[in-house]
């Protein structure tokens, strides 16, 4: 089928993230136009389920004439103005007491930037910045985990635990270490209960910390569950034990909740449901529920002083972004949280989660399928050759891929992690629309298992 002409347009003049750019050049782009609800169209009328929320990030679906209309009005209003040399605007103090008034840690301020990984880069940096005002100047490493994602910055990638995010482009860069990846499926050993792997997972972390020494360790990232790594579950007992280590050694706990924060597990925030004590958490996607891009983190008491010890002594704190608490976002954040509380959109999602949890975990009984793994409204299912000994399908075949281009094809857009294929509707999704995603899954499912047994895929 020949490309439409802005097809050709767009293979001459964009760039697209995570694509084999010489691949698109052959088949050209998915054209999305218009969204309502759950429901993406493209240039052609088709219609999608959209099953990963955008990236993660559409909580409240498409075509919300509310935050529409807010975002309108900020830009009526005053359509811009920084926060350099003390400047602020009504929607940026109103956000910030939103946001310590639902965070799940103490928190003292609220810093804002644009993007998740501006969000984490900024954890990096002011890490680095509290140890400096207390005079440990020698603690400045972060440790991060294989298979986690925190961003593309060069620092947030660096935290980043994955290869293609690394490959050529000359990274982690120094100081960034990366312990044991906690996927009990793919890693636990033979006669391992689900708690032994737990503590040997949290053992991994401690023998990292005395082995570069305490002192050098400022800080550890972690999401409550592993997304861009696979939707990832941590094992029971983990994140307790990890609580303990990194108070033990004087680690700052930071939480990296862009993709868990707001309601995506069932609570305001991934923290609360998997029992993390964190100091800081960094916040985007939901936050807007992506109709402006806007982050935030916390800042705990302690960080704050240290922060004004620096003004006294340097005279400023010399960091910001042009549109750091960029008043649009502000009033957008600001009717999203409020349509979250007053709709009672968790309460939705919980409601909702039994629902789509059933229909995943009917997925396990697949022959293509090896382990469906998911909390609230957030699974993913694991791909495999070989069901009885997990082992995975060829890299070289791309089954994952393979799977997500025929879902595509059907109507639903979902992400593929290698060989593990997950799926994060919009937090309004309903009963009925979650059938509707599920059974074109299984049919999609299907159509790969029939693929694999005539292409002999498994050998």
């Amino acid at each position: 089928m020949p490309l439409s002409n802005m097809a050709v347009r767009d293979i001459e003049t964009v760039i697209h993230p995570y694509t084999n750019l010489a691949r698109h050049r052959e088949v050209g782009p998915l054209i999305l136009n218009e969204g309502r609800g759950i429901y993406l169209y493209d240039d052609t009328g088709k219609r999608y389920i959209e099953g990963m929320a955008g990236l993660w990030c559409t909580a409240l679906g498409y075509g919300n004439q509310e935050i529409a209309e807010a975002g309108a009005e900020a830009l009526r209003k005053v359509s811009f103005t920084h926060a350099f040399g003390g400047k602020s605007h009504d929607g940026v103090i109103e956000l910030s007491e939103k946001l310590k008034e639902i965070a799940p840690c103490p928190a003292s301020k609220v810093l804002f930037g644009t993007s998740g990984s501006e969000a984490n880069d900024m954890q990096i940096k002011l890490s680095w910045y509290y140890n400096n005002a207390r005079g440990k100047v020698s603690k400045k490493k972060i440790i991060s985990r294989i298979r986690a994602y925190h961003g593309v910055t060069i620092a947030s990638a660096s935290l980043t635990g994955l290869p293609w995010v690394h490959n050529d482009f000359d990274l982690p860069i120094a100081n960034i270490l990366h312990t044991s990846c906690p996927h009990y499926y793919r890693y636990g050993q033979d006669g391992e209960t689900e708690e032994q792997f737990a503590a040997r997972m949290a053992q991994d972390l401690e023998d990292m910390i005395l082995r570069e020494g305490p002192d050098t360790i400022a800080a550890f990232i972690g999401e409550p569950l592993m997304g861009a790594g696979g939707v990832l579950l941590p094992p029971k007992g983990y994140w307790e034990k990890v609580n303990a280590i990194l108070a033990k050694y004087d680690i700052r706990f930071i939480a990296d909740e862009v993709i868990c924060g707001f309601g995506r597990t069932g609570n305001w925030f991934g923290t609360t449901t998997f029992g993390m004590k964190p100091d800081s958490i960094s916040m985007a996607k939901a936050i807007t529920s992506a109709y402006f891009p806007l982050s935030a983190l916390t800042v705990e008491e302690d960080l704050y002083q240290a922060m004004l010890d620096e003004s006294r002594k340097l005279g400023t704190f010399g960091h910001g972004y042009t549109y750091t608490a960029h008043p649009v976002g502000c009033a957008i954040s600001l009717k999203t949280i409020e349509i979250y509380q007053r709709d009672k959109i968790m309460e939705h999602a919980a409601k909702m989660s039994p629902v789509f949890q059933m229909r995943l975990n009917k997925l396990a009984d697949h022959p293509m399928v090896g382990e469906a793994r998911g909390v609230g409204l957030i699974g993913a299912v694991e791909l495999v050759a070989d069901k009885a000994t997990k082992r995975p399908f060829d890299p070289k075949k791309m089954v994952g891929a393979a799977t997500v281009n025929a879902l595509q094809e059907m109507g639903l857009i979902v992400r593929n992690i290698q060989d593990s294929v997950a799926l994060c509707p919009p937090l309004v999704i309903t009963t009925d629309e979650i059938h509707e995603m599920f059974d074109i899954f299984e049919k999609g499912l299907d159509q790969m298992e029939a693929w694999a047994r005539k292409e002999n895929a498994r050998a």
